[in-house]
């Protein structure tokens, strides 16, 4: 069925009250690698209640992991789940997420673009609580094959690439297990998990979950440049690149900027391979 981004834009919000407690947030925490050495007083901040703070991607699992694709039963959108990709991934915090909390969350699509092959859907969801905004987060869902319905063919700039070299580099490897882990915070893809349905895909064994990929990055540039305070980073973003394989090694740059931070994301292990790309982190 052809997508109708008419209906689908003027589809009224899903609406869906949202809780989560130290927990939630240490299980995320782990689930992005948190916790290595397990004594270091810089991971406690990540790992143990007395001194949690929140790292702003947890949004994307808040409520078990609705955020991301929170709007693809919109009216106007019925593809196949088959023939989805997950481009790009955006969080804007207004302010800290507190470490236990209770929140409105409104799931709606935001545009839908016409590339002509495929379709790209951007699905917005909206948190607040009592005190107001909480955060806002903007999935960029690639569809095959849906293109040429005559929709807008939306943005097709890309940010320049960082010049020189970067300031820092970081290396972080990815536990075997780490999206066995990752995905108990609610993004049950056996893609991730089961090594015939990711064989049936086209891999060689389970993948790590893109948004993984996105917390461990958050969380390298949040300890390096930002002093490990998390409640400084006030958005992230990001476009999926290519996959990272369990037991990899990423290779993260940083290029240092005035209120932003430029990063680039490779799989050391594979030449490099890009895995992460157009990514910037904002910060107070």
């Amino acid at each position: 069925m052809p997508i109708d981004a008419r209906a689908a834009l003027a589809a009224e919000p899903r609406r869906a009250e949202i809780a989560w407690n130290h927990k939630d947030v240490l299980l995320y925490h782990l689930g992005i690698g948190a916790g290595r050495p397990a004594t270091d007083p810089r991971e406690l901040r990540y790992t143990l209640e007395s001194r949690l703070q929140v790292l702003p991607s947890f949004a994307t699992v808040a409520g078990a992991g609705t955020a991301a694709f929170g709007g693809m039963g919109a009216p106007g959108i019925d593809v196949d789940r088959a023939a989805i990709l997950h481009g790009g991934q955006t969080v804007r915090v207004h302010r800290p997420i507190p470490v236990t909390g209770s929140a409105v969350q409104t799931s709606k699509v935001a545009a839908v673009y016409d590339k002509g092959k495929a379709a790209v859907i951007v699905l917005r969801t909206e948190a607040g609580d009592d005190d107001g905004p909480l955060w806002t987060n903007d999935a960029e869902i690639f569809v095959r094959g849906e293109g040429g319905f005559g929709g807008e063919r939306g943005p097709s700039a890309r940010p320049d690439a960082p010049q020189g070299p970067p300031d820092h580099t970081v290396e972080q490897p990815v536990r075997e297990d780490q999206a066995l882990l990752y995905r108990l915070s609610g993004d049950w893809n056996p893609l991730h998990a089961d090594p015939a349905f990711a064989e049936s895909a086209g891999f060689d064994r389970p993948i790590l979950h893109g948004l993984c990929t996105y917390g461990i990055t958050l969380k390298a540039v949040t300890d390096t440049l930002l002093d490990g305070d998390a409640s400084r980073v006030t958005a992230c973003r990001t476009r999926f690149a290519g996959v990272v394989l369990p037991g990899e090694t990423l290779r993260i740059r940083m290029w240092a900027g005035d209120g932003r931070i430029r990063v680039a994301v490779t799989a050391a292990e594979r030449n490099d391979a890009p895995v992460l790309a157009d990514t910037a982190v904002e910060h107070s």
